[in-house]
């Protein structure tokens, strides 16, 4: 895989589920999956890092099974048949409780964590680049099936000597380059989750001192508004920003702002009184041209949820709506590891932010 040209995610995806993996699985990458698990639809789910969109050839087999007090069963099957199965009598899963999932590529392992804690590892019995799909299946449904590549803040210029601060921000406890289409659907929410921190080897026999943080995947039922959180890291080309809610049925606008200091970086303004998407940089107090000009019309609606993906590259953002790209934004402020704050505010509900 090419980590400047990160995969989208998979929103909401149906299970049972297949997807393809571009370019497959490479070291280091991190593969997320937000859902919860059903009470119905039967006693286990399984997730498959598999080679093809058939089932014969499965890299790693990660099933929990609700039965005889829950276990997990871990396996891999090559040409249709099942090696050993390895089993952890620990089931780090509860019916009817939303989960995150992630599945971390190492060179002689896969390592696994559940809800941000480490869960097991499992030795590659396969070569792990021969996988290039994943399969979900049994009693659970998704939000979301997120990549990101861990290593790539430590290949950015300048970043090796940068200490990043571990920032986690729930929300309140509750009142109540152009990515690829294909794989979107429309977001809705997904359950609450912490950040895993991951310290990688740079060469053999040396480690970097410093944590290298994966998204933060936070949401809930809601968040306050306005919002704010911290970016780790700050902004570098291949780094992914997601935000997902639903539009107020009387709203005039909102805006989500990435910011450096007090300066408004990237400031994307949605304005439904005026029907556009207004785009603009605010330094030292004082805004720059507006960007209005889209490829298509208005892509938000009152009263419908809504997903924004924002791409960093080099030269740009590249932002998508609901999985459609919608306009590149040349970057006016180009300090971009100093870009570390994301605000969110106006007339929405807010339900899920990856940063």
């Amino acid at each position: 895989m090419n980590f400047s040209n990160i995969q989208p995610p998979f929103l909401n995806p149906v299970v049972p589920f297949t997807g393809s993996i571009q370019g497959g699985l490479q070291d280091g990458l991190q593969i997320t999956l937000n859902g919860i698990v059903l009470h119905s639809g039967g006693t286990r789910f399984a997730v498959n890092l598999q080679n093809g969109l058939g089932d014969q050839n499965i890299a790693f087999h990660f099933n929990p099974r609700f039965e005889e007090g829950g276990y997990v069963v871990c396996n891999t099957k090559t040409k249709g048949s099942w090696g050993p199965e390895e089993r952890n009598m620990h089931m780090p899963f509860q019916r009817g409780n939303p989960f995150q999932l992630s599945f971390l590529v190492q060179s002689k392992e896969f390592q696994v964590s559940v809800n941000g804690n480490f869960f097991l590892q499992y030795i590659h019995r396969v070569p792990f680049h021969q996988v290039d799909a994943i399969s979900v299946t049994g009693a659970v449904g998704l939000t979301n099936i997120s990549f990101q590549n861990i290593r790539t803040i430590l290949i950015q210029p300048g970043f090796s000597a940068m200490h990043f601060p571990q920032t986690t921000c729930f929300p309140s406890t509750p009142k109540g380059r152009k990515p690829k289409p294909s794989g979107f659907w429309k977001a809705t929410t997904a359950p609450m989750t912490q950040t895993v921190i991951h310290t990688v080897q740079s060469a053999p026999g040396q480690m970097f001192s410093n944590p290298v943080i994966p998204p933060v995947m936070q949401s809930g039922p809601t968040y306050p508004i306005p919002y704010f959180t911290s970016i780790p890291g700050g902004l570098y080309p291949s780094k992914s920003i997601t935000v997902s809610g639903m539009v107020l049925p009387s709203a005039q606008r909102f805006h989500i702002n990435l910011r450096s200091g007090n300066d408004i970086a990237f400031h994307l303004n949605p304005r439904f009184n005026e029907n556009a998407v207004v785009r603009n940089t605010q330094v030292k107090g004082s805004w720059g041209p507006e960007e209005r000009s889209l490829p298509q019309t208005m892509p938000f609606s009152r009263g419908q949820s809504f997903l924004v993906w924002i791409m960093c590259e080099n030269h740009c953002l590249k932002v998508a709506v609901n999985g459609q790209h919608l306009f590149d934004y040349y970057h006016r402020v180009n300090n971009l590891p100093a870009i570390n704050n994301l605000e969110v505010g106006g007339d929405i509900q807010l339900t899920h932010v990856q940063t």
